[in-house]
């Protein structure tokens, strides 16, 4: 028996259902263990064949899609016409509706989406696909080690030509704020707190608001999106949720609370990966 592994073989960036905290956004990075005998190559598989399939997996069943645990008590779904609905209750009194191509969601037959289930829904997935001699399979999905402050947030881009489009999928990211060329520790941390667990909303994409609660509407070329989520859970930019729009939106508040200073904002979307505004 041989083994072969690879770390940090790819990433996944999605939103899911928490059963106590609601729709959370995440950034997770995949790594691999594969057990068996050896092909006619000497390889329990090769290194290209691994990243490949993986990877096609991945980005086909679960990355940028809402995760949703078919099994919770919390969760109804209703389905029609390649379509699906998702309602959601959590928390006290929180509720979720959510409306999309059932391409957008990805119902694990779970009771609560974590990095294990994950990772089991994953390895399951894939030994199907793989060749008969690789017995055994191990995923292993982690988070980040992040020092800086991060928030964890979910959002949609209808003018997105990829699975960006779609109305809830997410990140687990970072932030950095330099103010008059210092970093701000204190400011990194307000803005963390303000975004944990947050829908970052466009204000275009907002067909109606209460106090209670935010409606998202749009259309796409992936089809019709709709979003509805208690108000305390969303924020608004006056602009498409990118990470440059979010950079930029940062960078413009905390200009407007502190006009003497100059900012930078390092907003991150998920690994290694984001947009630096001034102001």
């Amino acid at each position: 028996m041989s083994v072969l592994f690879v770390n940090d073989l790819t990433s996944i960036d999605f939103s899911y259902l928490h059963n106590q905290r609601g729709l959370l956004g995440e950034s997770l990075s995949l790594g691999i263990r594969l057990s068996g005998s050896l092909d006619e190559q000497g390889m329990v598989l090769d290194f290209a064949d691994v990243k490949r399939q993986v990877k096609q997996l991945v980005d086909e069943h679960f990355d940028h899609k809402l995760i949703a645990p078919a099994r919770s008590s919390q969760l109804s779904t209703d389905t029609w016409d390649n379509r699906i609905e998702l309602k959601f209750r959590w928390g006290d009194n929180m509720q979720l509706k959510h409306v999309s191509p059932a391409e957008a969601v990805s119902l694990l037959d779970v009771s609560d989406v974590t990095p294990g289930t994950l990772a089991t829904a994953i390895a399951e997935m894939l030994q199907e696909r793989l060749p008969e001699n690789v017995s055994e399979i191990e995923i292993n999905l982690s988070e980040e080690v992040i020092d800086e402050s991060s928030y964890q947030y979910s959002h949609g881009l209808k003018h997105h030509a990829g699975n960006c489009q779609r109305i809830a999928h997410g990140h687990r990211s970072r932030i950095i704020i330099y103010r008059n060329g210092t970093r701000s520790i204190e400011l990194e941390e307000e803005w963390a707190d303000r975004w944990d667990d947050i829908y970052i909303g466009s204000l275009e994409d907002l067909a109606d608001a209460s106090d209670e609660c935010h409606h998202y509407a749009y259309s796409s070329s992936q089809g019709n999106f709709e979003l509805t989520l208690p108000a305390v859970c969303c924020d608004l930019i006056n602009a498409d949720s990118t990470v440059e729009n979010i950079a930029e939106h940062i960078a413009e508040q905390l200009k407007s609370s502190h006009p003497e200073s100059r900012f930078e904002v390092h907003a991150y979307e998920g690994m290694d990966k984001g947009a630096i505004a001034t102001s």
